[in-house]
């Protein structure tokens, strides 16, 4: 075996090594959550419950926080008022 086709079959596994790694980093980034193994089904602490709209600039949201809810106007790109919901 020569110098020459030892450097051959070292840059062969090494290609073959980094196309196996950019296929696991693809499968990790552009796979579905539900196909990977360690896909942790996350508990979100804030939902929103339910909107309704007021007006073209205007809408009430109903807000879920780690089990309290809360009734949130928002409009023109800020908060307008937010009220206590009731609940523990």
């Amino acid at each position: 075996m020569g110098f020459i086709e030892i450097i051959s079959m070292v840059a062969a596994l090494a290609v073959t090594l980094g196309l196996f790694g950019l296929a696991v980093w693809a499968w990790r980034r552009f796979a579905p959550a539900s196909l990977l193994p360690n896909a942790a089904v996350r508990q979100r602490r804030m939902t929103v419950v339910e909107t309704l709209v007021l007006g073209t600039n205007h809408r009430l949201l109903l807000v879920r926080l780690d089990g309290k809810e809360r009734l949130v106007m928002v409009g023109e790109g800020r908060l307008l008022e937010s009220l206590p919901g009731d609940g523990p």
